[in-house]
């Protein structure tokens, strides 16, 4: 686990000493606290610590410890979207597409440098401060929902269906929980492959997944 205390990282200066710099050193630090030592545990000052920033910069980027956490959350969702968005636009099968999607989806969540979708869990996740990320995951669901409706199944299933489908991607943060050297490709092949099978598609063979994958080079 990686190592929550310390006096923080080396104050940037001059060019590097942006606004954006300062912000992403913010999110990177927050990211890997929240998923360290704690969302309720962590204070503003600690994270301003990590990012080698006094308190009152981090205010000036963040007025609240929640809007840090709305700000990773809806990075962990909005990359998706955009694949999403790209694979709309494409003729390819829609077997081809929700493996890509799902595939995308799965790397992203399983390959970031902190592990912040096991933060889909806290219980600040209902606030309104958070409402954005909840629309934003809930589009991506409902992405997930209309590929799955295509690929055939039937009215009466289609909310089960898409639920399971949406849960067995999320599930990479659970598992990178409790295994964090885990074979991230293997699982988000195995992932998307399990996605179609729940669709009804049957066993995707290497020429879709070929396929998927060349959709997301696009």
């Amino acid at each position: 686990m990686t190592k929550t205390t310390g006096v923080g990282r080396p104050r940037a200066s001059g060019a590097a000493a942006s606004k954006r710099e300062a912000r992403l050193a913010v999110l990177d630090a927050a990211g890997e606290l929240f998923t360290g030592a704690g969302y309720a545990a962590t204070t503003t000052r600690a994270i301003a610590e990590r990012a080698g920033l006094r308190q009152a910069s981090l205010y000036y980027h963040f007025p609240s410890k929640e809007d840090i956490l709305a700000a990773l959350l809806e990075d962990t969702v909005r990359p998706s979207l955009d694949v999403a968005g790209g694979l709309s636009a494409q003729l390819a099968p829609v077997g081809t597409r929700l493996w890509a999607l799902a595939y995308a989806d799965i790397h992203l969540l399983g390959s970031a440098r902190h592990n912040l979708g096991a933060l889909y869990l806290l219980p600040e996740i209902s606030s309104p401060r958070l409402a954005r990320f909840r629309a934003e995951r809930a589009e991506l669901k409902r992405v997930y929902g209309s590929l799955v409706a295509a690929a055939g199944v039937p009215g009466d299933l289609l909310g089960i269906r898409t639920d399971l489908v949406f849960g067995l991607v999320e599930s990479i943060a659970i598992v990178r929980r409790d295994q964090p050297e885990l074979d991230v490709e293997a699982h988000a092949v195995e992932g998307a492959d399990s996605v179609l099978r729940l669709a009804g598609l049957g066993e995707p063979d290497a020429e879709l997944r070929d396929s998927a994958r060349v959709l997301l080079e696009d």
